[in-house]
């Protein structure tokens, strides 16, 4: 079966999959709050900011990483959480990933990749331990492709496609939208997910957002834990 196909026959024949972000961080910059006509609703865009650390065994250094995440916020929850939000309040949010484009903030810069908020919760301003997490389930619509980086680590890059059940609040009812994303695995992970993984395979996956660098900073799920499960 074709990448094509395996896109094809998934989009027309969906199942509900599961898909859930979870975000801890600072807000980059106070939110702009609009409404929208017939009915009012609020919405907005955030920016949240999560950082983590690591130790670069090479150097024995510590080394640290920010994430900027786009996230789409509407109707109660943007009254409720952010109406007196601003820049650097802690947002702890819960929500799924998303085919909607975020406003660019940069004109040299495009963002691939967004999470619709679904729970949010505003702290104070101060510094907490961030959280980036991503459970999902998802079929491979791409062969696995083990490599070798630079630093001879093992990496595994390959695609999925997400089914994801929400609720459409504009014409209340349930709907599924299908999401592609690329993954990453590293080390055990990424072996096992070439040497295991097919076209057509369901998996479950537990990881983190994470962004390309260069201007379109396209969106991908970097793997922790990765099941699979053999398609028919």
């Amino acid at each position: 079966m074709s990448i094509s196909d395996a896109v094809n026959k998934h989009i027309q024949t969906p199942s509900p999959q599961l898909c859930a972000v979870t975000l801890l961080g600072n807000l980059v910059a106070t939110p702009d709050i609009r409404y929208r006509a017939n009915p009012a609703t609020a919405v907005t865009e955030i920016v949240l900011a999560t950082s983590s650390k690591w130790l670069e065994k090479s150097t024995n250094k510590y080394k640290e990483w920010t994430s900027y995440h786009h996230v789409k916020v509407e109707g109660e929850l943007v009254e409720q959480a952010l109406l007196h939000a601003n820049k650097g309040d802690i947002i702890l949010l819960h929500g799924y990933l998303s085919n909607i484009k975020p406003t660019a903030t940069d004109k040299n810069t495009s963002h691939s990749g967004i999470v619709h908020a679904n729970f949010v919760q505003k702290f104070s301003k101060g510094y907490t331990q961030a959280i980036n997490q991503v459970h999902c389930s998802a079929q491979l619509i791409s062969q696995p492709k083990l490599m070798l980086t630079e630093q001879n680590k093992n990496i595994t890059q390959a695609n999925i496609v997400i089914n994801q059940h929400i609720y459409n609040t504009d014409k209340q009812a349930w709907q599924i939208i299908s999401i592609e994303r690329a993954i990453h695995a590293w080390g055990k992970q990424a072996q096992y997910l070439a040497e295991h993984g097919n076209i057509g395979d369901e998996l479950m996956l537990e990881g983190k957002l994470s962004y390309t660098s260069g201007a379109n900073k396209d969106q991908f799920i970097e793997i922790k834990n990765v099941h699979l499960f053999k398609g028919t």
